[in-house]
């Protein structure tokens, strides 16, 4: 039984598996106010909640891009579960080979996400995490991560707009009935999603000029899914990406690491 836990600058995402199957998974804020013990308290009630005991979990795996987090969700694996997590990143056995200028510089999501869409589409792809940042990440069609692309996640655009805008508000943000806004919270709808996805459809038309044209699409986060619905240029929605690829991570590191 396995705890994966994916760290985003935003939200946290804790997932448990049974072997290969995803019993269960819940989205939780990325705060650093929370000690290992109060982390702990809350993966407990989660399990209660699918009447799994919490002790019978065995192994720990941690995709992170927020260092102070993944010291404590280090902590949490030691003192409770009583094993030695696996830490996603260049350094342990992935699977397949980095061909960025700074392996070490490559998210840990991104490299879980890579993973995971090679085990199951194969390449070249294209996968995009729609987080707190938009990512772009590129596999071979041998398996090489190629690199990426960067850019302001859906989010992100609309905090900023409030913020730097004073009479702009803080909406909800799904795609709106029309492309002409008729009031200011679909105007700020139409402009942040329907650009996100113009956005989106135009890199992909880039990035397939050096790929190919057979290169396989897939999203995932937490937007993933309202994107895939108004894009045919995505071939597979998987919104639990990171969580299979730290998975399968952790199959190719358990023998490394300590168990009960």
């Amino acid at each position: 039984m396995l705890l994966a836990i994916d760290i985003g600058n935003t939200h946290t995402v804790v997932g448990i598996f049974d072997k290969k199957e995803l019993m269960a998974h819940w989205r939780l804020s990325s705060t650093l106010t929370r000690t290992e013990d109060e982390f702990w308290l809350i993966v407990k009630l989660l399990c209660d909640q699918i009447k799994f005991p919490a002790e019978k979990l065995d192994g720990v795996v941690i995709s992170s891009v927020v260092p102070n987090l993944t010291d404590i969700f280090e902590r949490l694996a030691e003192k409770y579960i009583k094993v030695k997590p696996v830490v996603v990143s260049s350094d342990v056995e992935i699977g397949i080979k980095i061909k960025y200028d700074d392996p070490k510089a490559v998210g840990a999501d991104r490299i879980c996400n890579a993973v995971a869409a090679y085990k199951k589409y194969r390449g070249p792809a294209i996968v995009i995490d729609f987080g707190t940042a938009t990512t772009f990440d590129i596999i071979s069609k041998r398996g090489d991560y190629l690199g990426g692309v960067i850019s302001p996640g859906i989010e992100t655009a609309g905090g900023e707009l409030h913020r730097r805008a004073a009479r702009l508000p803080k909406i909800e943000l799904h795609f709106p009935k029309n492309i002409i806004g008729k009031n200011t919270v679909e105007s700020m709808q139409s402009g942040i999603m329907f650009g996100a996805l113009d956005a989106m459809e135009g890199m992909i038309k880039r990035i397939k000029k050096i790929t190919g044209e057979k290169t396989k699409v897939i999203s995932t986060g937490g937007y993933s899914k309202m994107i895939c619905k108004q894009s045919k240029l995505v071939n597979g929605c998987e919104p639990w990406l990171v969580l299979e690829g730290a998975r399968l991570i952790f199959e190719m590191n358990k023998k490394k690491v300590e168990f009960k």
